[in-house]
Parts: structure tokens; sequence; C-alpha cells
């Protein structure tokens, strides 16, 4: 038998525990809920990360008041005979309607709208909210055998309990990511579906996924970080098409670099990226709660200390005055970098960088965090996740890391 894998406080990345508290706090789900759905291992765990994360009192939960007893209803009046058999006429009557306007919406919807409904009757009978009900009798009354009826409810707990083991599966990578994409998700669990001797395609995959309500939301954000009138130089653009574009083939030849900001639960803050543009690696990144161009260059000096090669390096940005201005501009002198922008507020131009920003922020960095510190920590975290768990598309669905590491010792 299969060991459960037990998790502790570190197996959860703060993003996710940030999240979580807030869709409790939002009244999505209760916290025992939020367990159950995202496989969280502890009888109050999130409960835990509500009182230290959270903005509301979770005080110890108070027992309630019970009600009070059961109102004794007054004794009705004894029926006669006659009017009981009245009344039981009446009822009869009105059941026999009912029964004839169920039969003819469900006649409508087969025969007008092709819509099946022996899914849905095969619920009810097992719901057993018809009270004397015997199978034999509500196959009749369908109009299905009771073969049918058994090869039908076998199928159904099969799927429900693929679904059940896909999901188990795809619940410890998404306290790792948990705004992984499907397709990748897919793509992520090949192997483990082969050994469970499970066929599951992407569309499938996509239909388990909508009915735990696991599908990833997008988000839509915006906020301005560049500044492109200032009176520093600004440099051509060498990604362009033409005779002079630098194509890259190969790690540490093309760095991305772009700003972006992260809203806390006080003042904005800001995220510097330096990405490899072959890798799509994040090689360099800082979280600064100003624009001032000393705080952006530390993400490009994280980048040079992790350099191996000593071949030149293009260095792409925008056209913001952090880029241009000298003290940024003597880091490449000094380093030997051949400097490219936009040709101007176009971030189209500097599109994998834009990219790899909203990988960050869709993906990972899914709540706001109290202040500059922990905002920090989610950025550190989540940048290890995307360069060495992240399977990207443009890889081939390997990770950045993998081949960043492959590229360079070849």
């Amino acid at each position: 038998m299969e060991q459960r894998i037990r998790r502790s406080q570190k197996d959860y990345s703060l993003a996710f525990k940030l999240s979580v508290v807030e869709q409790v706090e939002k009244g999505e789900m209760t916290y025992k809920e939020a367990q159950k759905r995202y496989g969280i291992q502890g009888r109050s765990m999130v409960l835990v990360w509500c009182r230290k994360h959270g903005l509301q009192d979770w005080i110890q939960p108070r027992g309630r008041s019970k009600r009070s007893a059961m109102m004794t209803n007054k004794p009705s009046k004894a029926l006669t005979p006659e009017q009981r058999i009245k009344e039981l006429e009446q009822q009869l009557k009105e059941e026999k309607q009912k029964s004839a306007l169920f039969e003819t919406v469900m006649n409508i919807m087969r025969d007008e709208h092709g819509v099946m409904v022996k899914k849905s009757s095969g619920q009810a009978i097992r719901s057993g909210q018809v009270e004397g009900l015997s199978i034999q009798r509500a196959c009749r009354f369908i109009g299905i055998s009771r073969q049918a009826y058994y090869k039908r409810y076998q199928r159904e707990r099969d799927s429900e309990d693929q679904a059940k083991a896909v999901v188990a599966l795809v619940q410890p990578i998404r306290l790792r990511q948990p705004r992984i994409g499907t397709r990748k998700l897919h793509h992520m669990l090949g192997t483990s579906l082969e050994q469970a001797e499970m066929k599951v395609g992407r569309d499938r995959l996509f239909s388990i996924l909508r009915q735990a309500r696991l599908l990833v939301q997008p988000q839509r954000a915006y906020h301005k970080t560049t500044d492109s009138h200032h009176r520093f130089r600004r440099h051509p653009n060498l990604l362009k098409e033409g005779p002079e574009q630098v194509v890259p083939t190969g790690p540490e030849q093309v760095w991305v670099a772009d700003i972006t900001y992260l809203p806390t639960r006080g003042k904005f803050v800001y995220l510097s990226l330096v990405t490899d543009a072959w890798s799509r690696k994040i090689v360099g990144y800082h979280v600064h709660g100003s624009l001032q161009t000393e705080e952006v260059s530390q993400a490009l000096k994280m980048a040079l200390r992790g350099r191996r090669g000593s071949a030149p390096v293009t260095h792409h940005s925008d056209r913001g005055i952090q880029y241009c201005a000298t003290y940024y501009q003597e880091i490449h002198r000094r380093h030997g970098l051949i400097c490219s922008m936009t040709d101007g507020y176009d971030c189209y131009q500097n599109a994998l960088a834009e990219r790899i920003n909203g990988i960050l922020k869709g993906e990972f960095l899914l709540t706001r965090p109290a202040d500059l510190q922990q905002a920090a920590k989610m950025v550190a975290q989540s940048v290890q996740i995307y360069n060495q768990e992240r399977p990207h598309t443009a890889l081939k669905y390997k990770t950045p890391d993998a081949v960043h590491r492959a590229s360079v010792s070849q």
C-alpha cells in the first residue's frame, strides 16, 4: 500500500499560504474546505495560517449556542373519514399532474434539445430521496433496464475514482505552483499517469479540474513603471529584425531586463528582473521600494555574479530612465555588456521580459504581501520554483534551469 507523504510548513510556499488565506477570508470556502480541496495536511493548518497572515480576527471558535427546544405543534383537529378521503383524492390529483408535467419536460429535453437524462436519473435513484422506490421500479419508470443502469453506474464510479486519483496527483504540484496551466500539468503528470495505468487526455484533464474547481482564472492588472522621457542617451534596438539583429544561439548571449510593480497591503514595491533570452532562466532579480537606479541595478549585479562565461552579453531593455542612467551604463562598460533598447515605449519590443513578469505575477505572486520583506521572500521562492520546477512551452516542456545548465556545460 502506498504510504502517504507527510508535509511540513516548509513544503508550502508563502505565496500559496497567503492565497489560501485570502480565499477563506473572502468567503469563497471555509478553512476545512480549503484543506480538502488543496490536499493540505493537518486538521487545522489553514486556520493557523489565517491567524498568522489573515486580516480578520481569527480567535478560538466559541461553542455555538444550542437552539431552543423544538416547538410543540398544536394538535390539529381530527378529520372525519369523508374529509380525509377528499383530502387524499386532492393530493392524488396534484401528484398525477406533477408527474405528467415532469414527464413532459423530460420528453421535450430529450426530443427537442437532445439532452440525455439517464445520468441524472441514475443519480436521483441512488440519492434515495424517494422513499420506498426500488431500483427495478425506478428503471421501469425511466424506461431503461436494470442492466443498463448498473453498467452506467459502474462507469460513473470508475470515472469518479479516476478523477479523484488525478486530483491527488495534481495537488502536490499545485501546492508549489498554484496557477500553472492545465497543458503544462498534463505534461508533468505524464509519467505518473503511465505508472498508475490511467489514460487521461488533455481535454479529460480540463474536465476533471473544472469539476474540482481547480482551473486557473486569468488576472489582469496594469501599472506604469517606465519613464522614457529623459535627457539620457538612448541605444538602438539590436534585437529588431534587420542586418544587425542579434539572435541568441545559447545562454549568456542576450539578457532582457524589465521592472514591474508588486502591490502590497501598504505602498507599491517594485521587482527588477534580468532573464536569459535563450534559456528563459531568471538570472537576476531584486525587490525594492523605489525606482532609484541603484536599486534597479541590483538585479543586473546578481546576474553578473552568476555569469559563467566571458563572451560579450547583449543587455536589452526598454528606454526607462533607470537603464539609460550613467550609473547603470557604467556597469555595462565595466563588464563589457552591449546595450540594446526598444525604439520607444512599446512593450512588444521587450515581449520576453514582459512575459516573464506575467508568469511570476500570474502564477506565483497570487496575493498581496504585507510589506517589502514579505514580498522579497515570496519572490525568492517563486523564482526558484519557476527556474527549477516549472516546464516551459517554448523549451519543449523543459525547465529553464535544465536548459541553461545543459547549454552552458556544452
